[in-house]
């Protein structure tokens, strides 16, 4: 049962093979593999699940097209592979996703080097496996491409091409993963449950960590303790032979607990992203411009009814807990977009903005690769390693490549326990709401319930098979096939779903990453706090004070996201300083 109170009193009473600490892609991984291969297995995590760096990435499955550049050609032929299994397993959340290439010149004619040195990466990522995604690339001719992106400017545009990688609500995935590990694997997961301490026995080995898990969480607050806060009375000691350590760009703070003279490991690099209307970026499929400037390239994704720009990649050392999309980084992506658009955009058209943390290396990796200047030119490979007293922590990665990195993590854990080693089972492993949708069955439901082709298609998308659970709620309660708010599709149901089914605990944890709404349009998120507070009042008990407090609270974080565009948007109003 994916239930917070019942995870708890089994986190209390019962003893684990393994206790993973973080709830995020990677950790979510980790436990789904452990328990598939018999391991009773925990999972602890101190905010809500993936409320850090997994609902924060570009959401793409994919091998990595620039890693060529950086003669990375296993990890991308490793990406590849995993993709492939993503789309396998997880056909309701993973979806091919094709992206457009422009080529620009002069006169009409494009330059021969630049057009080569794409066509060659290109034969080269088909080769490494991006092929089996069922199609190769391929050159488009101007008129093609411009008819996929309107407002692309025509004067430079000589042609193109055009390949095809995936995509996946990064949120949504990593929740499927988890409720795969408790509902079908037995694990135990529970969120809001803040690690704040490691116990060792007798020899100094690792038998478990103590948990601080918040009575009442709120939104806003899921950053309120630290590893090694003194949470007092109502610390909770999980029993478990073995700790893996999956916290991502908190990794070393764990380590920490465990040896506080662990060096620096984790090297984080800051990627920002803007959500626009649709109607302002018009396109129907992915494209990839480059940025003339510091020779990267950003990645424009159609996404709903909206449009999301993405990433930059930069150097962070401000606070783990609350990085920030400041104006800089708004100018840059705007900037790289306008740069290639008729129709320029503003921070007056952004809708929503959203700021992550990647785990990069910052030694060595296994292969003995140093550390460059900038954080693109880092490995996306992963380590696994052990420390003196047993705890395994995996670092570096990718969303592309959680499930490998689970995979050697629990290789690690099972040489701990000095047990037979089990062969990982979740390449063949399919997630929770994979099983096909009966169509006649859906289409009957949806036409008694009175709702249209396009909220079943966004329903299919997020839920798979288990749609009909979500359509079912609305049979007797007519209000909850409404639409939360105009301009969004989720409909009411997702949020008593939530709390039900998806260990939903508050306003955030619906409108940021059960639904995404705050990273589509945070004004409409903020306006459809109210009936959200109002729906899960009902579901878990609150009264008045409470809903209205999530209700500020939730309006407050929607502000915060939007601080930067909201500054430049006024500079540019005010104009400049006289």
């Amino acid at each position: 049962m994916f239930d917070r109170e019942v995870a708890l009193s089994k986190l209390a009473d019962e003893s684990f093979d393994v206790v993973v600490v973080g709830g995020g892609i990677t950790g979510a991984g980790v436990a789904l593999d452990a328990a598939s291969r018999g391991l009773r297995t925990a999972l602890v995590e101190r905010g809500d699940f993936a409320s850090g760096t997994s609902s924060k990435s570009s959401k793409m499955v994919h091998g990595g097209l620039r890693y060529l550049q950086q003669h990375e050609f296993g990890l991308v032929h490793q990406s590849l592979s995993e993709r492939r299994l993503l789309l396998q397993n997880a056909p309701h959340l993973v979806e091919p996703l094709t992206f457009l290439i422009p080529l620009f010149g002069k006169g009409g004619v494009v330059d021969r080097a630049v057009a080569r040195t794409y066509s060659t990466a290109l034969w080269m990522y088909d080769l490494a496996g991006g092929w089996r995604i069922g199609k190769r690339h391929r050159r488009i001719t101007a008129e093609e491409l411009a008819s996929h992106f309107p407002t692309l400017r025509t004067d430079r545009l000589v042609a193109g091409f055009v390949y095809y990688d995936a995509w996946a609500d990064d949120a949504r995935l990593t929740l499927a993963i988890l409720r795969t590990a408790v509902l079908e694997q037995a694990a135990v997961v529970v969120n809001y449950a803040p690690a704040v301490g490691l116990v060792h026995d007798e020899t100094s080995h690792l038998s478990g960590v103590r948990v601080a898990p918040v009575a009442e969480p709120r939104s806003g607050t899921w950053l309120a303790q630290s590893p090694g806060t003194d949470a007092g009375p109502d610390v909770l000691e999980v029993r478990a032979k073995v700790v893996v350590n999956a916290t991502g760009v908190w990794a070393d703070e764990l380590c920490r607990l465990d040896d506080p003279t662990y060096p620096t490991s984790i090297r984080p690099a800051k990627g920002i992203h803007l959500t626009v209307p649709r109607s302002k970026l018009p396109c129907d499929l992915a494209m990839v411009l480059p940025v003339p400037e510091d020779r990267r390239s950003i990645t424009v994704i159609p996404w709903d009814e909206h449009t999301y720009i993405g990433t930059t990649d930069t150097d962070y050392s401000g606070p783990l807990d609350d990085p920030r999309v400041e104006p800089g980084d708004i100018d840059y992506l705007l900037n790289a977009v306008n740069a290639a658009v008729s129709s320029p955009l503003g921070p007056q058209d952004v809708t929503a903005s959203w700021a992550g943390l990647r785990p990069l290396l910052a030694t060595a990796d296994a292969h003995g690769r140093v550390p460059g200047v900038h954080t693109a030119d880092l490995s996306r490979r992963h380590k696994v390693e052990r420390s003196a007293s047993g705890l395994i922590t995996v670092t570096g990665g990718k969303l592309t490549t959680y499930r490998k990195m689970a995979a050697d993590t629990v290789d690690a854990v099972q040489r701990e326990l000095g047990s037979r080693i089990v062969a990982s089972r979740t390449k063949n492993l399919r997630l929770r709401g994979s099983e096909p949708v009966n169509a006649l069955q859906v289409r009957e439901l949806a036409d008694k319930l009175g709702l249209d082709a396009q909220v079943l298609d966004h329903l299919q998308r997020r839920y798979g098979g288990e749609m009909m659970a979500v359509l079912g709620l609305g049979f007797d309660r007519p209000e909850l096939r409404e639409r939360l708010v105009e301009g969004l599709e989720h409909l009411e149901a997702e949020v008593v779903y939530a709390a039900r089914f998806e260990m939903a605990t508050c306003v955030e944890d619906v409108l940021s990453r059960r639904t995404r709404a705050l990273l589509l349009d945070a004004r409409s998120a903020a306006l459809a706090a109210v009936r959200t507070a109002e729906l899960l009042a009902a579901e878990l008990g609150w009264g008045a004070v409470r809903a209205r407090e999530e209700c500020t609270a939730f309006s407050g974080i929607g502000q915060h996201d939007l601080a930067a565009a909201a500054s430049l948007a006024d500079q540019a109003f005010l104009g400049p300083e006289t």
